[in-house]
């Protein structure tokens, strides 16, 4: 694991850490955080442990407001800007290996992941989401999908079944919009975030092979 410090001569900055392959890289995915956390959530360690064991380079980033303070939610005037953070790690990822470079995250990060490959088809050759924020807890109306149509990378969702942001069954709704191969890893009394803190690191190890090997299945790493 190596610290991934990227500077441009305008911000945002790519700041990060990368796991990389015993050997060179088949591919590459970038993975970022929460709303309310970071990049050192135990979930995405994992993940990133588990994609270099099986050949492939995983970058795990803050995104551009996580990099201006240590706290709080992410302001919605501030989405584009993340998702232009995010656009310039998976590029300079793309740099790094040389194969397909994938994208996703938990929660916030992962929408605006997906909202992003809407944006600019290119960016992803797949879509790895984390408890995706369906709507708000509580306003099952406010769906968070008018961009899902747009998006042209396969996806796969990891998803709690107890999950407040999405049912299972309103997530296979949602996902009945999508145009591309999509799947659900549902995770049996998971609630959103999927690993908690007082949830030890085996348990998000547990998880994490569990993601990375249905993942690399339906992309066909």
């Amino acid at each position: 694991m190596i610290a991934w410090n990227k500077d441009f001569s305008e911000p945002p900055a790519v700041r990060g850490w990368l796991h990389q392959p015993a050997n060179r890289a088949k591919a590459g995915i970038v993975l970022t955080h929460g709303a309310g956390g970071n990049c050192e959530s135990p979930l995405l360690i994992a993940l990133c442990d588990v994609f270099a064991e099986n050949g492939v380079a995983a970058l795990r980033c803050d995104l551009p407001y996580r990099q201006k303070r240590p706290s709080g939610p992410p302001s919605p005037s501030g989405a584009a800007v993340d998702r232009k953070g995010l656009e310039r790690a998976a590029a300079s990822l793309g740099e790094e290996v040389g194969g397909p470079v994938y994208l996703g995250g938990s929660s916030y990060g992962g929408r605006q992941a997906s909202m992003l490959a809407a944006e600019k088809p290119d960016v992803a050759a797949g879509l790895l989401l984390l408890s995706y924020p369906l709507h708000p807890p509580g306003k099952p109306e406010a769906l968070r999908t008018d961009h899902f149509a747009s998006i042209r990378a396969s996806i796969l969702f990891a998803h709690g079944s107890k999950d407040v942001f999405g049912s299972e069954n309103e997530m296979r709704t949602a996902m009945k919009l999508l145009k591309v191969p999509a799947e659900l890893e549902l995770f049996e009394g998971a609630t959103h975030g999927l690993v908690q803190k007082r949830d030890g690191a085996a348990k998000a190890r547990d998880i994490a092979e569990k993601i990375v090997v249905r993942f690399l299945m339906l992309v066909g790493d």
